[in-house]
């Protein structure tokens, strides 16, 4: 496994005056911008990299350098790439953002809704050339994937880049579509954890995504202009078959102690935050996932849900791994590498748990806004929330196992425009409150 982690440099000038950066590399870090990445090194700090890559950027490249000073004296010279250049918004570099608005009403309207079709017309020496900027960055981001993951196999790599092509680098990884660019937060100096099992095109898996508590911000903050929800989505805590590998499906398996602690954990890393509504799968232990969280928001009624409930292995229910590979040759392969064709025997397959989990996601979602909810916590189960997160991206379920969920892990969706817009991902599996560090070491098992 090569792993990634990826950083965003720390606030800018230009993040804190709302001017569009791209290229120019006018924009510098503000001291608070300096303060983060030193946090950033230290969260770091007992990570052994092999190699670490920067943006030429100084934003960027300051950002490095602070990273690198917190970490072991032996941590590689860190190296530049044009690769890692932030998106190229040629024309409106400089600019403050409502400037954009105001002067390019039309291309602002296709940059928020269609990204992938913005189109600028550039001159040059040549003449007049078209540039798609976000069709070309990811293009960039694939380059860059094919120039390094063959010379770090198996090793660990530190990145550090910008908003865009963080998300160009995290979405041509996980094939999610340059549409959906916006779908993707970067936070300054957030932190994502990328694991690939080979090159470009292989399987590869979203460990986290935009962890921040290293900052102190427990999640990234709401974006101006938010009018719609917050769903805080956890998966259940741990239970005694998750930890023996044994399949549990929709067998009734309650927490073990150790997934009782994960929940307190989880209970005390959002007892500050307000929550208006909880819902959960109907099985034991997303209900009791659920209850210990709710113990600091006594005022919210948990409500239950069948249909949030973990796919049905069938026969392979209360089976061991080997068992399993035993009385079904070869078929936990093809779960592990084409789920979206595997149909458990006298159980679902995921076209089921998507046809029933996204359709009470979306209602949770239209019952929230129609009553001016904020904020809601969903708490279900790995298979469940997968799918979910497919369908969050645009992902069909071939991408199940790109994403992974940790006992007790918590992702952050939001939809900052209610239904008239996309949702975004603004961070996936934190589980720094369960492990204390940016690593997941939680996820235990089978499913």
């Amino acid at each position: 496994m090569t792993r990634i982690i990826i950083v965003r440099h720390g606030q800018s000038s230009y993040n804190t005056e709302k001017r569009i950066q791209g290229r120019t590399d006018a924009s510098k870090l503000t001291e608070k911008g300096r303060n983060d990445a030193i946090k950033v090194g230290k969260a770091l700090s007992n990570i052994s990299f092999n190699a670490i890559y920067t943006s030429p950027l100084q934003r960027a490249k300051e950002t490095a350098d602070i990273i690198h000073r917190e970490l072991a004296m032996t941590s590689p010279v860190i190296q530049t790439s044009d690769r890692l250049m932030e998106i190229d918004l040629a024309l409106w570099v400089e600019m403050l953002a409502d400037e954009v608005k105001e002067k390019f009403p039309e291309e602002h309207r296709i940059w928020k809704e269609n990204p992938d079709q913005l189109r600028m017309l550039l001159q040059d020496g040549e003449g007049t050339r078209e540039h798609f900027p976000v069709v070309a960055l990811y293009e960039q981001a694939r380059q860059f994937w094919q120039e390094i993951l063959p010379y770090h196999q198996g090793e660990t790599i530190l990145v550090v880049g910008h908003n865009g092509i963080n998300r160009a680098l995290l979405s041509t990884a996980l094939s999610i579509s340059p549409s959906r660019y916006h779908c993707l937060r970067q936070s300054n100096c957030g932190i994502s954890v990328l694991n690939f099992s080979g090159g470009l095109g292989e399987p590869v898996q979203l460990e986290s995504m935009n962890q921040t508590q290293h900052m102190g911000e427990i999640f990234p903050s709401l974006q101006p202009n938010h009018q719609g929800v917050r769903l805080l989505l956890v998966r259940h805590g741990e239970t005694e078959w998750n930890r023996q590998t044994r399949f549990q499906g929709q067998i009734d398996v309650p927490l073990n102690d150790n997934g009782r602690q994960q929940s307190h954990s989880c209970a005390e890393f959002l007892k500050d935050v307000e929550i208006d509504f909880a819902v959960s799968s109907s099985m034991l232990r997303p209900k009791e996932t659920a209850e210990i969280i709710l113990q600091s928001h006594k005022s919210v009624k948990l409500e239950l849900q069948d249909d949030l409930r973990e796919i049905s292995h069938g026969l392979w229910e209360g089976k061991l791994e080997k068992e399993i590979e035993q009385e079904f040759p070869g078929e936990l392969h093809r779960w592990r590498t084409v789920p979206a064709n595997v149909q458990m025997p006298e159980g679902e397959n995921l076209q089921q748990v998507q046809d029933r989990g996204v359709a009470v996601w979306q209602s949770i979602v239209e019952a929230s806004l129609a009553k001016h909810f904020k904020t809601g916590l969903v708490v279900a189960h790995d298979a469940t929330n997968k799918i979910l997160l497919c369908h969050i991206l645009g992902l069909s379920s071939e991408q199940f196992w790109n994403f992974r969920q940790g006992n007790g892990a918590v992702s952050v969706i939001d939809y900052p425009s209610g239904l008239n817009g996309l949702p975004v991902l603004q961070a996936m599996n934190i589980t720094t409150h369960l492990s204390g560090g940016v690593l997941d070491k939680t996820a235990a098992g089978a499913l």
